[in-house]
């Protein structure tokens, strides 16, 4: 008797062939839907994705941009010295601007597509670009570092001197959006793609490594910058051959191509990884750090600051306590427990200050900590504002004043070969936009106001306002009255402007360009 999961038979010329079940046609069915999917898809990204780019014109742009030109080496060097002070002064804003003045994502772009279409004129081309400009911005960075008295490493610094996998995701994704923007004609995103990945401050901090003759800091920046460029062009290679990029390669060069790729990823991965793991390592430690400390110590009592060097053999360890109760075998004991539960030897300095009993007096004391740790902060800060001030003045640190109280500081400057009012307004400004809390003047010596305010039919004209702005701020700062020269109209005009800003104006009249003189002294 057959089983009865045997298929039927049906008769056939042969005989009796087994009539296949619905199970089986089911899956031969999903089978073909699967493949006329999929056929579909890639008749979609063949016509309708890769159909639409002009593959010519997107090489012949890149390979335009990859030229060593003038306009690439002045952008660099200028890139580089905004990079540089901007790191020097701690300010991302100053930072920022360097990152979207750097040319250097062309030609890095550049290596990518040469790698794609096997053209290797063009990737030495761009490789060539790419050395000189690297080597342009290490140069002018450290020279720069080398002259300046600020040499201190500050937070943007040493954010740029431990890399990990999260940085070569970061140069990863930012790469696919640069690569499609070019390909598709979409250049606005190279501004995102500039700032996400910035090429030039790690540049700036080999620089500051190289100067300061600082291994650990030259070496991660180094690192990150490599990791950042390798990253951008690698994926710049696979979004031109995903294009469909036409290559001069064969098959089995193209094979070799593939894998070197690959390989050069998993070894630009394996140390970011391992850089990433002991950031987790020093995260949980500092956890288990604060954890061991309260552990000894009763409720009452406050853990204050707690400082960690890792790099220092034992690890060093500071911590401070505010307790009703003092411990004196909590050091000892917690030192033993944290070299058992961190692995590594550990030197810790434990400070116990006792406070009357309560909560609320350790927090008190706590906060008197606190407070006395920001007004030394704040004074670093004012120190280091009267330093900055005193370099742009050409003068001594104790001719600038700083009053910290109504968070002012004013320093009048030295006469600077070439500088012209408006330059010293700019220097100002620059000071001022990175302490937004205080208030910055920079006062000048009597120099010539602009030559001429010029005017249009609506009043003045950008250049006008600009100069006006400029004779506002120097008759402010010096404290002299402005005398405007020209034509009934425009003279009238401008010194109801200047007035309506507090400035003393008077009016002569005169035929030509408006133009403005100091009024006395």
């Amino acid at each position: 008797m057959p089983d009865e999961n045997t298929p039927p038979l049906a008769p056939s010329s042969s005989g009796y062939k087994p009539i296949p079940s619905k199970a089986a046609t089911d899956t031969s069915s999903e089978g073909m839907s699967a493949s006329r999917i999929l056929f579909s898809v890639r008749r979609w990204w063949r016509e309708d994705v890769v159909g639409t780019v002009d593959q010519a014109q997107v090489i012949e742009k890149r390979r335009a941009e990859c030229s060593l030109s003038e306009r690439y080496l002045f952008m660099t060097a200028m890139s580089a010295g905004i990079a540089v002070l901007g790191l020097l002064l701690s300010s991302p804003a100053v930072v920022i601007g360097a990152m979207l003045l750097s040319p250097l994502m062309d030609p890095i772009m550049g290596l990518g597509f040469a790698l794609a279409i096997g053209d290797y004129d063009w990737l030495k081309k761009s490789a060539r670009s790419l050395a000189w400009g690297t080597a342009i911005a290490i140069g002018l960075t450290g020279a720069l570092v080398y002259l300046s008295p600020i040499q201190t490493i500050t937070p943007e610094i040493a954010a740029r001197t431990q890399p990990n996998l999260f940085d070569l995701f970061v140069a990863l994704f930012s790469a696919l959006a640069g690569a499609y923007a070019m390909i598709r004609g979409r250049e606005g995103t190279i501004v995102g793609v500039a700032i996400a990945t910035a090429l030039m401050p790690p540049l700036a901090t080999v620089g500051f490594g190289l100067a300061t003759w600082n291994w650990t800091v030259f070496s991660g920046a180094l690192l990150l910058y490599v990791t950042n460029l390798i990253t951008i062009a690698l994926t710049a290679w696979g979004m031109a051959r995903l294009y469909g990029f036409q290559t001069n390669l064969s098959a089995r060069n193209t094979a070799f191509q593939n894998i070197a790729i690959v390989t050069v990823f998993v070894g630009l991965a394996i140390p970011l990884a391992l850089s990433l793991q002991n950031i987790a390592w020093q995260a949980n430690a500092q956890r288990i750090v604060r954890a061991e400390i309260v552990e000894k110590f009763d409720s009452d009592s406050r853990l204050n600051a707690v400082e960690i060097e890792f790099k220092a053999d034992p690890v060093a360890i500071a911590a401070t306590v505010f307790t009703p109760r003092p411990n004196i075998d909590a050091e000892a004991e917690i030192e033993r427990a944290l070299a058992a539960r961190l692995e590594r030897p550990v030197e810790l300095t434990l400070t116990q200050y006792q406070v009357p009993t309560g909560a609320s007096a350790a927090e008190q004391a706590q906060l008197s900590q606190a407070r006395a740790s920001e007004e030394a902060a704040e004074l670093e800060r004012a120190e280091t504002l009267a330093t900055r001030l005193a370099l742009v003045a050409g003068v001594s640190e104790d001719d600038v004043t700083v009053d910290r109280t109504r968070r002012r500081a004013t320093v009048r400057a030295e006469r600077l070969d070439g500088a012209t009012l408006a330059a010293y307004r700019a220097l100002e400004m620059r000071i001022a936009a990175t302490e937004p809390d205080w208030t910055i003047e920079l006062l000048p010596p009597i120099g010539e106001l602009p030559a001429e305010i010029t005017f249009g039919e609506d009043g003045p004209t950008p250049e006008g306002a600009q100069a006006l702005a400029v004779i506002e701020w120097a008759s402010k700062r010096i404290d002299l009255p402005i005398v405007l020269i020209g034509t009934p109209e425009e003279s009238t005009q401008a010194a109801e402007l200047l007035a309506r800003r507090g400035v003393s104006v008077t009016v002569r009249n005169a035929g030509g360009v408006l133009r403005a003189e100091w009024g006395g002294s």
